[in-house]
This record gives structure tokens, sequence and C-alpha cells, in this order.
């Protein structure tokens, strides 16, 4: 199966012909105001007038009102088959059911294994990319976790990375965190020159997504891979790079070397040494960095602990896709203006990730829309051309959701 099959939604053939009328457009950059016609799961058409289709076609007509039409959120860095176990077998946590995504305006993800990538393999979280992609979204995984060596259903990640379809790249590999296997930068290096490779030989990512903790070693490790190797740094994505202010500045000088940076959106208290989702991106935006090389993402199904100087945990949360949104609504709040904040969520991540036909409105791209209310919560949602929330309400639910 090619990577542009792969990207095809299970209920593209069934997908209506819909004529989205008075549509506020930002593709993510400002269009204005266009009608667009849906079908096949793509976006046919789009225009200043209204085409006036013949009732012969059956197309049915939504007028959006002037409301913001947006591409669908790619949620980057997502635990779809449940995270956690940090604390024992009771704290792992249960996979996302489908409307949790849809209704927070995610028509993509990109699952990953965790701490706990040992009770967790690679084949149940294939399993569950398979799903949400039967279920109607676009969904692509990783291969392994945050321990080296990285789980692959092949044994061999390069060999994980070329026979299997959906994975994209290594992740989430723990560096600077007492969770992770300690990884030493031969370890790193080899496990990135296989993510590279791997991506030349089918159009793939080939990154390495690397999960960032706690620990004063920051980004070093790949400070070092750069200088040591001849790998591309675009082939090296830290994330929860906000999880500390010294970290961030780090982050942001890899960046200006050429590595893609990914921030989370999880809860920040007030005076803690980390920076909101929301302030981080206008603090990167503001530093001059490369805008094309940040994103945002929820660490959706994913624990959210906070440990004691014993490495035990005394705390958990567990992350959410809804926390992109509420972090495009506070910069918007700033005075960020839409069509800057949105290539974080959108194309950004396109982009890095080889996906094409997404995380843009253009005509010929996957319908993958979000209509934005004016409260900016999700008014119309459709992933692959297929309606999933409709005025506000959910009208395609998971198999197991009431």
């Amino acid at each position: 199966m090619t990577l542009a099959a792969g990207a095809a939604h299970a209920g593209a053939m069934t997908a209506p012909l819909l004529l989205l009328r008075n549509a506020d457009v930002h593709a993510p950059e400002a269009l204005g105001h266009r009608h667009l016609l849906v079908g096949g799961g793509k976006v046919l058409w789009m225009g200043l007038e209204d085409p006036g289709l013949p009732a012969a076609l059956g197309a049915e007509a939504i007028d959006l009102e002037g409301r913001r039409l947006v591409p669908g959120f790619i949620d980057g860095h997502v635990h779809v088959s449940g995270g956690g176990g940090e604390a024992g077998y009771a704290t792992r946590v249960p996979a996302p059911l489908l409307s949790r995504y849809t209704t927070a305006g995610v028509t993509t993800v990109v699952g990953l294994l965790g701490t706990d990538d040992t009770t967790r393999g690679p084949a149940e979280l294939l399993s569950h990319v398979y799903a949400l992609r039967e279920q109607g979204l676009g969904a692509w995984g990783y291969c392994g976790g945050c321990q080296v060596a990285p789980a692959a259903l092949t044994g061999w990640v390069r060999g994980g990375l070329v026979f299997v379809e959906p994975l994209l790249g290594v992740g989430e590999l723990a560096i600077s965190d007492h969770r992770s296997s300690q990884p030493t930068l031969d370890e790193l290096l080899r496990i990135a020159a296989d993510a590279h490779v791997a991506g030349l030989m089918t159009g793939k990512a080939g990154i390495v997504h690397l999960h960032l903790g706690d620990g004063a070693r920051g980004l070093d490790l790949v400070r070092r891979a750069l200088d040591a190797s001849e790998l591309p740094p675009r082939v090296f994505q830290p994330t929860h790079v906000n999880r500390r202010k010294a970290l961030f500045d780090e982050a942001i000088d890899l960046a200006r070397r050429g590595c893609h940076v990914d921030i989370t959106a999880f809860p920040v208290e007030e005076g803690e040494d980390a920076w909101p989702a929301h302030e981080a991106l206008l603090r990167y935006l503001d530093s001059g960095a490369p805008p094309e090389r940040v994103s945002i993402s929820s660490d959706a199904g994913g624990c959210l602990p906070c440990f004691d100087a014993h490495g035990r945990v005394c705390g958990m949360d567990v992350g959410h896709s809804g926390a992109l949104l509420e972090t495009l609504d506070a910069l918007l709040a700033r005075g960020l203006p839409l069509e800057r904040a949105l290539p974080a969520f959108t194309s950004n991540v396109a982009d890095l990730l080889r996906l094409p036909g997404k995380g843009r409105v253009a005509v010929g791209g996957d319908a993958d829309l979000l209509v934005l209310a004016e409260d900016g919560r999700v008014h119309h949602l459709l992933a692959g051309g297929v309606p999933h929330v409709r005025d506000g309400a959910v009208v395609r639910r998971g198999m197991f959701e009431r």
C-alpha cells in the first residue's frame, strides 16, 4: 500500500456531495469569502461565486453564514492506544474514543507509545491506528516508544518503517528523563540513521520524535548528534519543549539550526517553570526562528504525571486533544491573527510528516475541514468529506460510544 493510499479515509467512498456556502476560509492563509464543493473525500472546487449546481447532482447545500473554515487539526502526538502506567497497572490510560478527537477539531492523528512500551506494543498501536481509519480519521503512527531499542513489528527500525505503511518515523524516544533508557550518542545516531534512510527509501518523514524530560541535560544530546553526524537536522523533532523555560530557549536555537520543534498543550500552573502552549508559540514567533519549524500537539491519551525527588508519581492528569482548541482560543485572545496561528496546528505538521493533501484547504486536497463557531468551538467538522460534527452536535460516533 502506498502512502497516498493510506491517506484515504474509510468513509471517503460514501462521502456525500456537499456545497459549503459563505465560508470565511483560512487555508491557513486568509482567503476570505469562498464557496466550496466537497465530494469523494476531496475539495473539488472553491470559488467566489455560488456555482448554482443542477438539482440532478443531489448536492446538499450548507450555509456557513460567514463562519471561519480552516483545515482540520493534525494532532502529531497522541497515545491512540492509551498511555500512562507509571504508577501501576491501574494507571494505564484508556484509549481515547473517536468523538474526543472530532469535537476537538482533529481530523488526523499520529499515534505513539510512551513510557510503557512493554505491556503496550506496536501491534496494539497499529490496531488502534487502523481502527481510527475505519472510523473516518486520518491516522498514522511511530515505531517504538520511550526506550532503546524501539519496539518494531519487524524487529528492526528500518524494516518497520519500510514495510509497515502507517509508520512514519521513530518515537517518542525519551531523553533527559529518568524514565528513559538513557540512550548514548551512538545509540541515538544509529536509530536516527535508520529512520532517515527508511524515509529516503519510502518518501515518508523518517524522523525521530524525541520526548524531552525535565533533566538538566536538556537538548545537549541532539546538539551533539548534529555536530557528530551528517544527518539533516529535520530528522530530529523534540517535543514537550515548553516544559521548562530554559529548555524552550534551547529548542528555539535548534530550530534555527534546522530542527522542527513541537510544543505540548499541557496545563501549566501559575509560577511554574514552564510556558503554556499559547505563550510558547507567541515567544517562538517573536524570536524570529523559522515559523514553519514549530508545531503544537496535545499528548492526548497520555498521562501527565508529576514526580517527587525520588522519581515517584505524586500527581497525574490526562492529555486531551481539546487542549488544541483551547490553545488556539488563547492565541486569538492575545491578538495573534488566525492565519499566523493555524500553521502550527495544520500545515507545518503536514509538511514535516510528508502527508500529502493534509493541513491545507485546497482544491484537490483532502476534505478535512473544521468550521469554527463564534465561541471558538467546533460548529462543523468533516473528515475525508464525511460529517462528524454538524451544528455543534456529534453525528458520527465510534463503535463503542453511546
